[in-house]
């Protein structure tokens, strides 16, 4: 079992990423996902590409996929390249404002690949990149089961490792 962390496109998405790797404290490896362009300007950011060489890390191992922001469209890849392999996933603040169509229904598509009891979306009440009746609208046609969570912020901050935890043990 491997439980991926993918983070969202900025650089101050990197503190979001080391803390939930040390806070979940589940089985098996956690895999904290660095983004290239965080440490070399001018790296191209390909999504599924990006989601090829984390499928080829976890090899054939059991995956949780917790993901922020862009990382949602990157998990999304991962689980159409691979959905036998995916346990549970967590994503977060998901930027309907700021992704094209197209890769709305990448992860429309993706998502209905994993069982609705095994998703579950958190998203900030009045999220700028995408508010919580936007992602609860958008994930009702994946399945009107999966469950969003929103929380009362204004901003694109996911610090919630204390429930990630307990939806991925339980």
């Amino acid at each position: 079992m491997v439980t991926v962390i993918i983070p969202g496109y900025s650089l101050h998405n990197k503190e979001w990423l080391e803390e939930t790797a040390q806070k979940i404290d589940v089985e098996g490896e956690i895999r904290t996902i660095y983004w290239d362009h965080w440490s070399e300007s001018g790296k191209e950011f390909n999504p599924k590409e990006k989601a090829r060489i984390i499928n080829d890390i976890a090899g054939l191992r059991m995956v949780n996929i917790i993901a922020k922001s862009i990382g949602t469209l990157v998990a999304a890849y991962m689980i159409q390249e691979s959905p036998e392999k995916i346990r549970k996933v967590i994503i977060n603040g998901i930027p309907l404002n700021d992704i094209s169509e197209e890769d709305k229904e990448v992860v429309k598509s993706a998502l209905k690949l994993v069982p609705p009891e095994d998703i579950v979306c958190y998203q900030n009440e009045e999220d700028p990149h995408g508010d919580f009746d936007q992602a609860k609208n958008f994930l009702s046609k994946v399945d009107p089961k999966v469950v969003v969570i929103t929380k009362p912020r204004s901003d694109h901050e996911y610090f919630y490792q204390d429930e990630y935890r307990k939806f991925l043990l339980g």
